[in-house]
């Protein structure tokens, strides 16, 4: 049976920074114009749709959009172009189609359109949607290790083959429902995802209009790439300059999660437009529409700050609206009063990963018989401090630097009140007897009692199934998990799980560490394969999860190609971020009764994860230190508090 993938990519909202991505183009021209710099957010309206391979190249769809109409072309890309040229909503798709057809290996596929909520010509580019979707089809089904950039890129030639010739801030939409900075140098464009600090309320409205948009940026663009008169200089300046100076303030204040100066800024960047950039094309900028909706004082009421979408002109307008009520009030007065359908964004903040767990219910057996005495959680280390300390207070001591606030330790019934005596206060006698430093690290191990709640496993059936039961103390938030048999040692300022946690919260995916080994130690560990999503070779999109290959295969088929086109190899560093959809597949393995080796493994519902919704892994910088077995414990105790012993 053929496989099957779901898609959905939204339409994006150019907060700030409307036409810098050409702008900056001309710097290839004049090196004096300045970089565009503009923030774009995907919107929660989008194009959903089903892909499989196929022998040709085919786009259907239901719904009443198409009107019965469908496109079925060869994988050729003469016969492709050729529907490109012709304009309309499927050249976008053949344009896509040629050229990957031109540029990868492939056969053909078959997309189905299932719903489409994005409104269609509204400055919200549904094109720029629908190209990134067939690029991420063509992507996923042939495994052609495109990171997001690269399916930005293959969308934006691929419209360029169309009569469209769009922007290049429009693919933003292929980083989802989350603000992206992008800047543009020439033929150069860097983006990357930003955080938000609060959640902001954003409103969109077909303002019902008419304006032209091959006017505007025609008479836009003959300001570049010499300003020649005095409206010129004005245009260059307020797209370069000003636009520089507004998008970094913009991007502070999203992060700081303040609405109300960032809806004075929306305000400020259209008095600056309407300055500055519109007398250059007047019979389309004026905007009548637009001003009467900004300068309307019931819908003032509800907002911070207003100003145009896209182009600009009368086509759509974006509203911060102060809080959730106000932005129900406010739809509703533009659809009933002035006949403007709306509908809203909800920019939220990342996730925060509040939580971890640590499993440590089992038996210790290649530790026997000394695990009859000492739970491997208790082997004692000396830290870099110079305490001599049980594993388990090293690593409850990183959870609360990295800012956990409540751990789960996953212990077996009987061994309650082997944990609840670690946890109890000395008596004064022996309390009197310690140092200040000794005494104040007494009185932490009494304060992380209160974080520390114990969960029981009933049975050993696996690590899935003790990860499993800590599925209602995450009440579905994100949550750390560690190893109980490793420690760690981090080669920056943040500590290894602090990095985690950051990298996590922002790409909001399941998240896997993982550290380079060579390729003679790849058949000890679970090697991960994939792609780079950035410059910095630390977030990996992971296509292939093997557990201890052989060498020739992970030669052959797990290897991560660096920047320098050396071929590198991954393993699972030890710590994890699981999300609510990894509990989910543990419950639905546990509920199957499917395991691996007799076991409900955690490694079996990440792959379901990975299939269904994607999987990112982060190269940590720092090491990991294993205590499970005698000769790693050995290293371990010789190595651990040396500071130099960090990785990169």
């Amino acid at each position: 049976m053929k496989k099957q993938i779901s898609l959905f990519v939204p339409g994006r909202l150019c907060l700030f920074g409307e036409h810098s991505d050409w702008a900056g183009m001309h710097r290839m021209v004049n090196s004096e114009v300045p970089t565009g710099a503009a923030i774009v957010t995907g919107i929660e309206q989008g194009i959903y749709a089903t892909a499989e391979r196929a022998d040709r190249f085919l786009l259907t769809s239901d719904l009443d959009f198409y009107k019965g109409q469908s496109l079925d072309c060869e994988m050729d890309t003469e016969k492709l172009l050729a529907v490109a040229r012709q304009g309309g909503f499927f050249s976008y798709v053949a344009g896509v189609a040629s050229y990957i057809n031109d540029n990868y290996s492939v056969g053909g596929v078959h997309i189905h359109v299932t719903d489409m909520t994005l409104p269609i010509k509204s400055g919200l580019s549904s094109s720029a949607a629908i190209c990134v979707l067939v690029a991420r089809a063509f992507n996923q089904l042939y495994q052609l290790r495109m990171n997001t950039k690269g399916e930005m890129q293959v969308a934006f030639r691929g419209e360029q083959r169309t009569p469209s010739r769009c922007g290049r801030l429009d693919q933003a939409c292929a980083y989802g429902v989350r603000p992206v900075l992008m800047e543009f140098d020439g033929s150069e464009v860097e983006s990357r995802g930003l955080t938000v600090g609060n959640t902001f309320y954003f409103c969109i409205a077909d303002l019902c209009g008419e304006k032209d948009t091959v006017r505007i940026l025609g008479d836009l663009n003959k300001c570049y790439p010499f300003a020649e008169t005095e409206k010129e200089k004005r245009v260059q300046e307020a797209l370069g300059r000003d636009n520089q100076e507004i998008v970094a303030e913009a991007r502070r204040l999203l992060t700081e999660g303040d609405a109300e100066s960032l809806g004075a800024l929306m305000d400020r960047a259209q008095e600056n437009f309407d300055k500055k950039v519109a007398p250059a094309c007047a019979e389309e900028l004026t905007s009548p529409i637009l001003h009467s909706v900004m300068h309307d004082e019931k819908i003032r009421q509800w907002i911070y700050g207003v100003k145009g979408v896209g182009s600009q002109g009368d086509g759509t307008v974006q509203f911060l609206a102060k809080d959730e009520e106000s932005l129900r009030s406010l739809i509703d007065y533009l659809d009933k009063e002035r006949g403007m359908p709306a509908f809203s964004l909800t920019l939220k903040p990342g996730r925060k990963v509040k939580k971890a767990i640590i499993p440590l219910a089992g038996f210790g057996t290649r530790l026997y018989p000394a695990s009859k005495m000492v739970k491997k959680a208790f082997l004692p280390l000396v830290d870099t401090d110079g305490m001599m300390k049980p594993a388990l207070l090293i690593l409850l001591e990183q959870l609360e630097e990295a800012g956990i606030e409540e751990i789960a330790l996953v212990i077996g019934r009987e061994e309650e009140a082997f944990y609840e005596q670690f946890f109890t206060p000395l008596g004064e006698e022996n309390r009197s007897k310690l140092n200040e430093d000794a005494r104040a690290l007494e009185q932490k191990l009494v304060e992380y009692r209160k974080k520390i709640r114990f969960i029981f496993q009933e049975g050993r059936h696996g690590f899935g199934h003790a990860v499993y039961q800590c599925r209602a103390f995450t009440e579905g938030d994100p949550v750390l998990l560690l190893l109980g048999d490793m420690v760690y040692r981090t080669g920056e300022d943040r500590n290894c799980m602090r990095q985690l946690m950051d990298a996590f919260e922002n790409s909001g995916k399941t998240m896997v560490s993982i550290h380079p080994v060579p390729l003679d130690d790849v058949v000890h560990y679970g090697i991960l394969s994939g792609y780079w999503e950035d410059q910095e070779e630390r977030v990996l999109h992971v296509d292939t999860m093997v557990e201890k290959p052989t060498d020739d295969y992970a030669r052959e088929y797990l290897a991560v190609v660096n920047a320098k086109k050396q071929k590198e190899f991954y393993a699972v560093f030890g710590q994890y971020i699981l999300t609510g959809e990894v509990f989910e597949a543990l419950e639905e393995n546990i509920r199957e009764d499917r395991r691996s080796g007799g076991e409900i493994q955690l490694t079996d519902a990440l792959e379901m994860v990975r299939d269904r919704t994607g999987l990112a892994a982060y190269r940590l910088n720092g090491r990991s230190f294993d205590l499970g077995l005698p000769d790693s414990y050995l290293e371990t105790v010789a190595s651990f508090s040396r500071r130099e012993s960090a990785g990169r």
